[in-house]
């Protein structure tokens, strides 16, 4: 049945080899089943428990709808779920529109679901009509090859720098580049994270420790090693938290609800759009901030569609991916589907590199990956003990193997070097897929144009170029 429906064989891939790389999706990306409700709602402060439960219940149901359409659609093993910077803002938009009209928490959170309502069903459109594809293909081919070395950047910086979860006393977060190793300096014996040093240094320690045994693992050709080395990182992790910090790393498991509190979804969010609310604030602004939204939706899934595709091999000789069209709708599907249930926008994760470097290649991985979020309405408490470090090991081994498509790029021809370094630099540092896309694009088409080379630069990158332009400087 699975090579019916997904051509396992003319993929290369087995039925073992797709669940594994499903299952090392999953657990890469697990911490936006909790991390996007406390997001949305202030860690509970807003809206309560019930909208917390609420958008619990949406993020998985939305993300699952969205990979599933990947599975069956396009058959691309790329997961999906509410995206990361998107929620901050979409959050950030409740706020406001609260301090605007007056109104409670909820009521302004049903009012912006208005907005994601509007995109999903504008990127379906221009999913089903194949433009999106077409603003793909506007993508010179020079900046589609640096796109994969610039999120393995950004996975760095993820792995090494953002991920640990690590705070001290005064809710100062660890970043492990900065603070373990700046704590070798005399500067780190002045500062309050000295307090949480025994919790760093056993970050620290697991997170190689996983890294090594993926890529040990990696070296004898053992499909599942980027699980196993996760895996190995928790068990190391686990068992350092008890023996020398005193932590109990299961206690939530004895006091956790396995029942998953769908009715406050339906109660809450679950289509209820509040558009006289939403009216509220202004034609101008509504424009603006569903712009906003389209913009920085449509490039971050774009940049990891083809940069996880081209780390994967499944990109032409143009640097096109077969099924982008079904891949964008997936994307579209995936945000209406979270509108409706009641979540910010749904986009391709980034973190969908580490099933394809587990050997995923077909919407197999995408399936199992949504059916283990679905699972998760159950088993929720469960993939909450995966500790950050074992993340952030799988998260810098793909980075890592992603930098090999740096060698792809003409680095003799300056209109591709400049905008591919700039994305290198750039994504990492603004944590956006799209910013850096869009950087580039505007390097690009700036070198073109005073070079004499103005007629090698299409109409529609020109319009890309101003429209991040505009973007850019409104600070919109």
């Amino acid at each position: 049945m699975f090579e019916k429906i997904f051509k396992l064989k003319e993929n290369g891939t087995t039925v073992r080899t797709e669940i594994i790389a499903g299952l090392t999706t999953f657990m890469t990306m697990a911490y936006i089943i909790a991390l996007n409700p406390n997001l949305l709602t202030g860690f509970g402060a807003n809206g309560g428990q019930q909208l917390w439960n609420a958008v619990f219940v949406a993020t998985c149901i939305a993300s699952a709808i969205g990979m599933f359409v990947m599975a069956f659609a396009a058959n691309k093993p790329f997961a999906m779920a509410p995206g990361m910077g998107l929620n901050s803002f979409f959050a950030f938009v409740v706020a406001n529109i609260a301090a605007i009209t007056g109104t409670e928490y909820v009521q302004s959170f049903q009012a912006a679901l208005c907005i994601i309502l509007v995109e999903g069903i504008v990127f379906v459109i221009l999913s089903l009509f194949s433009v999106r594809e077409k603003i793909v293909d506007a993508i010179p081919l020079g900046i589609r090859l640096g796109i994969a070395p610039a999120i393995g950047l950004m996975l760095l910086n993820i792995g090494l720098g953002s991920n640990a979860g690590v705070f001290d006393s005064e809710g100062n977060q660890f970043f492990v580049m900065r603070d373990f190793f700046g704590s070798l300096t005399a500067n780190f014996a002045q500062t309050t994270m000295k307090d949480a040093y025994p919790t760093m240094v056993l970050y620290v320690v697991t997170m190689f420790i996983g890294l090594f045994v993926i890529i040990i693992l990696a070296h004898y050709n053992v499909k599942a090693s980027v699980i196993l080395g996760m895996l190995a990182a928790s068990v190391v992790y686990w068992v350092g938290d008890i023996a020398f910090l005193g932590g109990k790393p299961f206690a939530s498991l004895k006091s956790a609800s396995f029942v998953p509190p769908v009715k406050d979804m339906i109660d809450v969010t679950l289509f209820k759009f509040d558009f006289a609310t939403f009216a509220k604030i202004g034609w101008f602004t509504m424009l603006t901030l569903i712009i906003t939204f389209c913009v920085i939706d449509m490039f971050d899934t774009i940049g990891t569609l083809v940069g996880t595709a081209s780390r994967a091999n499944m990109l032409d000789n143009e640097g096109k991916m077969p099924q982008m069209k079904e891949a964008l709708l997936a994307d579209a599907v995936g945000t209406v589907a979270g509108s409706l249930t009641g979540t910010s926008t749904v986009t391709t994760f980034v973190e969908s590199a580490s099933g394809v470097e587990a050997g995923g290649r077909t919407g197999l991985t995408a399936l199992t990956t949504g059916l283990v979020f679905l699972a998760c309405l159950f088993i929720a408490p469960v993939a909450a003990i995966i500790p950050a470090p074992a993340t952030s090991a799988a998260l810098i081994y793909v980075g890592i193997l992603m930098l090999g498509g740096l060698s792809k790029v003409d680095f003799t021809d300056i209109s591709q070097a400049a905008p591919v370094a700039l994305m290198l630099i750039a994504m990492p540092i603004s944590s956006s897929i799209g910013h850096g896309i869009g950087l580039g694009l505007i390097s690009y088409t700036v070198i073109k144009l005073f070079t004499g080379k103005a007629k090698e630069v299409s109409v529609l990158t020109y319009v890309l170029a101003l429209i991040f332009l505009v973007k850019f400087f409104l600070a919109v």
